[in-house]
């Protein structure tokens, strides 16, 4: 049995002192965008912009079934200066279009949009025969990230989006202004 007061013993090692062998490295050092592009994935603060049908699905998919709170997008502002992701969920008409270009200039940067269902890309059925009150798509008023088409889409589909989005944001690959 050892005194309480005695020093633990400690190994002696030979510590080589050859240049060509490597330390391994303990803490990975990122470049600061980098590190904050990989916080921003898994913390994305969506704006729901639900118009239509597609919003059912997009509540169905941030309810207890799907919960996207696992994947760090499940709290949905309700206003534009404190969100960073805006869904745009459904038919996209004249009048609305500049309420969403403010909405969207409102968002602080960098900032990202989703189109889900096919209203949101190209204004689905309502778009036929180039009808004067629907607008054929989100893109033409905010720069769109991910397309999620459907009509109207599967909560599934959203989810992969979503997954999707956060790969964009990771790699860089997106239109975050």
């Amino acid at each position: 049995m050892s005194d309480a007061n005695e020093a633990p013993k400690l190994e002696q090692h030979d510590v080589s002192s050859e240049p060509d062998e490597q330390i391994p490295p303990i803490v990975r050092f990122l470049p600061l965008q980098k590190a904050l592009d990989l916080a921003r994935a898994n913390s994305l603060w969506p704006l729901t912009f639900g118009i239509a049908c597609c919003a059912i699905e997009m509540m169905a998919a941030s309810a207890s079934r799907y919960d996207t709170d696992r994947f760090g997008a499940g709290v949905f502002r309700n206003s534009p200066r404190q969100a960073d992701l805006m869904i745009v969920a459904g038919t996209v008409n004249l009048k609305m279009a500049p309420i969403i270009k403010r909405l969207y200039d409102q968002m602080p940067s960098p900032k990202w949009v989703i189109a889900l269902g096919s209203c949101a890309i190209c204004g689905g059925p309502f778009e036929q025969d180039e009808n004067y009150a629907v607008l054929a798509g989100v893109e033409k008023i905010v720069p769109v990230d991910v397309f999620v088409p459907g009509c109207p889409p599967r909560p599934e589909a959203l989810i992969h989006a979503i997954i999707e989005l956060q790969e964009k944001i990771k790699s860089g690959q997106t239109h975050a202004s």
